[in-house]
């Protein structure tokens, strides 16, 4: 029986973390391509649709940001990931 009962913590841990994990659309932050709903001005046309490109900004909290974007059928873009380079080191 606790070995039942520590199974089914463990699963809703685990469900717990990927489900706070996905969590839904990127949304654009200050400094991103995309941010405040605009596109770039200059269409994308020598990139093939699909392709994917990274972006890096300065976010919120000062830390390095690299976002991924995908160039769309219509060559517009979409902020499909952002990664976060924490730096424990940073004694600024």
């Amino acid at each position: 029986m606790k070995k039942l009962i520590s199974a089914c913590a463990i699963l809703l841990t685990l469900t717990a973390c990927v489900a706070a994990y996905d969590a839904g659309p990127v949304r654009p932050i200050p400094g991103s391509i995309t941010y405040g709903g605009h596109q770039p001005r200059t269409k994308l046309t020598k990139a093939p649709i699909g392709s994917t490109f990274t972006n890096q900004i300065v976010d919120e909290y000062g830390q390095m940001a690299i976002e991924t974007y995908r160039i769309e059928p219509d060559r517009s873009l979409t902020l499909i990931r952002r990664d976060r380079k924490w730096d424990f080191f940073d004694f600024d």
